[in-house]
């Protein structure tokens, strides 16, 4: 899926991508952002003008992360969300803008991989247990994303 070219490049395209980095033991990869102090989250980003869901994946994991994705794997796992853009960020869309498509992917990596973070985008990384990562991050996607790799472990990992 593609972005309409029709969407204004000064406004972000309300399609997006969250990619859960894991590891076989089940450890998450969780960011601090730095616009919203205590909102922890998996890797995720806007679908750029032409970029397909993949591309935009691949890209936003290395720029939140530094991982380079053609040395894992990558997956999309045909789930997506649509959900209702936070008023605080909604100046970032245009105008009348107020829902989101989100795509799941999940990345599996064979432990805990070095992580150079973007000083822009996120404060501080950490690692920890799918559990805590369900309690700490705080968007319900997120969530959705973390039970949906609970419940398949054993075909994802």
């Amino acid at each position: 899926m593609m972005p309409d070219e029709s969407q204004s490049k000064s406004y972000k395209i309300p399609i997006s991508v969250l990619v859960v980095v894991y590891t076989g033991d089940l450890e998450i990869l969780l960011l601090e952002r730095a616009d919203r102090e205590g909102f922890w989250q998996s890797v995720t980003g806007s679908c750029e003008l032409n970029e397909t869901l993949f591309e935009t994946a691949a890209r936003e994991l290395m720029e939140e992360t530094g991982i380079n994705v053609d040395e894992h794997h990558l997956v999309d796992w045909n789930r997506s969300n649509e959900f209702e853009i936070f008023n605080h960020w909604r100046g970032r869309y245009a105008p009348g803008v107020t829902h989101n498509m989100e795509h799941a992917f999940g990345l599996f990596v064979p432990g805990r991989v070095s992580i150079k973070i973007s000083p822009q985008e996120h404060v501080k990384f950490e690692w920890v247990r799918i559990e805590e990562a369900i309690d700490r991050v705080f968007s319900w996607t997120n969530v959705d994303a973390l039970r949906f790799l609970l419940k398949n472990r054993s075909s994802l990992c």
